[in-house]
């Protein structure tokens, strides 16, 4: 056991572990932290300590309590810190100031579980990471497009990146600027692009030439202006999984750079057009800076010949893509992503854009699963889990059984048994971790962490498994924010 502010906390298991449950802050490439006292503690002054290379926190006598919330009490670069914390009493899982048992006893399992603070603070820290530039930060509204998460992020001021009408209608919904659009996607039907043209959107982020000339056809129908950008794809290796690196030559999305001067040529003549800026987005999860550097100095020299041909822009979009810690990556620093941009755009006088999703929202929420059975069969030791690919896509899609870190959510118990998590869907590629030194009974809870992107956004009823529910924790309050749909809504839409 480690001994940390006045409380016991059990020995971390893994890189990541260290990293967020002893509110860790990386110190590399000259980084200090420490948390806000405003945070959590009004006047307080808390002080740092460190264990290893990693610098800890510890509080003010009378400001020591059990139920620090991790969100709540640390935020680091380059990573935004992130709960589960193990409360000191009973070892169990805590979110914010609530427990994850608490939670699955009232709204049952599967379910996802959001902090609201880790939320917030992602998007902050993107904010300011660039505040020293003219800064939109659009959300990737695709990463998780629950309406009250959404509502958080606007009241925020946030932009939004859409993809869909339907994403449209859901930032509007949530109270959304629409002059803090972007509209990205590759195939924008006509009724898309006039609900966005109705709407007063930012900027159509333009994906073809036939994409051009029916935006044109569509605004000149319409008596109004479409402003459009150009997503340029600068050929940069993203250096991540080939379905979600989308910057290449043989990319669906954008159009190649050795093309996009003449294509602005030809925007400049067609009607009802407005060039104002250039877009690119090379991938996600990526977490190197090169990419992202690389990137933009293509962008740029496309940005200084347009300006000779006499087509100045008022903003150049950078994408998202900025990836986070599933486990034991190191993700990309914020702040030397800006101060490496920063002598880049010196003479550019305009806004810069980024869409994070996943930097935003991924390490901000858990899947809460509980285990149904225990298996053994030849050279495999199975744990059968109520959650599955239906709910979280993610592991199946990407074979990345081996990303998003798995715990119980009571005290853990020693062992060196190595085992998979499988769910119930009927496939086998329905593995949610693979090779995981765990001792579970039928009956524990396990929290899949990091799952605030592209979990619940991407499940499906595959098997009739009705959508599963979302669960807002802010400080010591659960808000359902999705319900649990029943069988009887499975069949709502269709016509016997």
């Amino acid at each position: 056991m480690l001994d940390i502010v006045g409380f016991a906390l059990p020995a971390p298991v893994g890189v990541r572990t260290q990293r967020r449950a002893l509110f860790a802050a990386r110190t590399n490439a000259g980084f200090s932290h420490r948390a806000s006292a405003n945070t959590v503690f009004g006047t307080h002054d808390p002080c740092s300590c460190t264990f290893g290379n990693f610098s800890l926190f510890s509080f003010p006598q009378s400001c020591r309590t059990p139920k620090l919330s991790l969100t709540q009490i640390a935020m680091s670069p380059p990573l935004t810190a992130f709960g589960p914390y193990r409360a000191p009493t009973n070892d169990t899982l805590m979110l914010e100031s609530v427990s994850l048992n608490e939670i699955a006893e009232r709204y049952g399992t599967p379910c996802y579980v959001y902090s609201q603070s880790a939320l917030l603070q992602s998007y902050q820290e993107y904010r300011d990471a660039f505040q020293s530039f003219d800064t939109l930060v659009c959300y990737a509204v695709k990463a998780n497009a629950n309406l009250s998460l959404l509502r958080l992020l606007a009241a925020q001021g946030a932009g939004f990146d859409i993809v869909s009408g339907g994403e449209l209608f859901r930032v509007l919904q949530a109270g959304g600027d629409p002059r803090r659009i972007v509209f990205s996607g590759v195939a924008k039907s006509e009724r898309e692009i006039d609900e966005a043209l109705k709407a007063g959107i930012l900027c159509f982020n333009v994906e073809s030439a036939a994409e051009l000339q029916r935006l044109s056809e569509r605004a000149t129908r319409l008596e109004m202006t479409a402003p459009i950008s150009l997503r340029v794809n600068p050929e940069v290796d993203a250096r991540t999984h080939p379905y979600i690196a989308t910057g290449l030559r043989t990319s669906k999305f954008g159009v190649p750079a050795t093309t996009a001067l003449a294509l602005y040529r030809k925007a400049q003549k067609l009607p009802h057009l407005k060039i104002v800026g250039i877009d690119c987005h090379i991938g996600s999860q990526i977490t190197t800076l090169e990419p992202f550097l690389e990137a933009t100095d293509k962008i740029l020299e496309l940005v200084h010949q347009l300006a000779a041909e006499g087509i100045p822009l008022e903003h150049i979009d950078l994408g998202g893509g900025v990836g986070i810690c599933y486990r034991d990556e190191d993700p990309l620093s914020l702040s030397a992503y800006a101060t490496a941009l920063k002598p880049r755009f010196n003479q550019f006088q305009g806004r810069l854009l980024f869409e994070p999703g996943r930097r935003i929202v991924g390490n901000a929420g858990l899947l809460l699963t509980r285990v149904e059975y225990l298996k053994t069969i030849p050279e495999r030791q199975l744990v059968i889990v109520d959650a599955g690919m239906n709910d979280l896509m993610r592991p199946s899609l990407y074979q990345a059984w081996h990303e998003h870190e798995i715990v119980p959510v009571d005290a853990p118990r020693k062992t060196d048994q190595k085992v998979d998590i499988v769910g119930p869907v009927c496939e086998s590629s329905d593995v949610l971790g693979t090779g995981r030194t765990l001792d579970v009974q039928a009956g524990d809870l396990l929290a899949i962490l990091s799952c605030g992107a592209y979990g619940a956004s991407m499940s499906s009823r595959y098997n009739a498994r009705p959508l599963i529910p979302e669960v807002l924790v802010h400080g010591s309050q659960t808000t359902v924010i999705r319900r649990r749909e029943t069988y009887a809504d499975l069949i709502q839409h269709e016509l016997s």
